[in-house]
């Protein structure tokens, strides 16, 4: 019998407070761009993830194959890509669409938002696990429009599946407050653009995947994932080690 693996415990305690931007490759024109390997088994030079690339330059482009990226995942709402398209055309990278939310449209409360990203996570993170089986050693980028909600949750997910305990997946996570220079929600500006990430709403969206699912194989089999593809991936990165 096969033991489906599921979501690490989250039982380990990681400060809230923005932390110092790892070291890492710039791409011109793009926010919040990192590498999203390193923990469990997955490695790095992958996985990456960052803001929009609807201010991508020449140079930055040329930065993004250099390191192999050669499918982009985008997390936007339709909406927001018609209004701010990738600036991908003529690179050779594959451009896939798959949003979290349709419309521009969610809860406005974190305690409400992210139990609901966790859910709608799902397509998505199904999504990026086949483009990381079809990607013949070259690497994917997720994005949504800061890289840090939509794209922390989905991110965390694949993080997850991959052995990374929550101490991992929270550092990675809270470092787009560094990268992102927040610190506080401004008050003159609506939605979430200036809203800090939290360690305690994606603790919150995890959870909300093990009380619905049972398990993180599970809830990304209710959205489409086959338990072939869920071990190949981790047979793919099996021996990648990470400290």
């Amino acid at each position: 019998m096969i033991r489906r693996p599921g979501l690490p415990r989250m039982t380990a305690m990681i400060a809230d407070e923005p932390t110092t931007a790892p070291d890492g490759p710039v791409v011109p024109g793009v926010r919040n761009f990192r590498d999203a390997g390193g923990c469990g088994h997955l490695p790095r030079g992958v996985l990456y993830r960052s803001g929009a690339l609807d201010r991508l330059t020449p140079d930055g482009a040329r930065a993004l194959l250099d390191l192999g990226v050669r499918t982009v995942l985008d997390l936007r709402s339709t909406p927001e890509t018609a209004a701010r398209p990738d600036a991908l055309d003529g690179t050779g990278i594959r451009h896939l669409h798959v949003p979290v939310f349709a419309e521009q449209r969610w809860p406005e409360d974190p305690a409400e938002l992210y139990p609901l990203m966790a859910e709608l996570a799902g397509r998505p993170t199904v999504a990026a696990l086949r483009a990381l089986l079809t990607a013949d050693r070259r690497a994917v980028l997720v994005h949504c429009a800061s890289g840090k909600d939509r794209t922390g949750v989905v991110v965390a997910l694949l993080q997850s599946l991959l052995g990374a305990g929550e101490p991992e997946i929270l550092a990675d996570f809270l470092h787009s407050n560094a990268a992102l220079g927040l610190t506080a929600p401004d008050p003159a500006v609506p939605g979430h653009a200036t809203r800090p990430v939290a360690a305690v709403h994606l603790r919150r969206a995890l959870l909300s995947v093990r009380s619905h699912h049972g398990t993180l194989d599970e809830h990304l089999r209710a959205h489409g994932a086959r338990t072939s593809e869920l071990l190949a991936l981790r047979a793919e990165f099996r021996t990648a080690d990470c400290p």
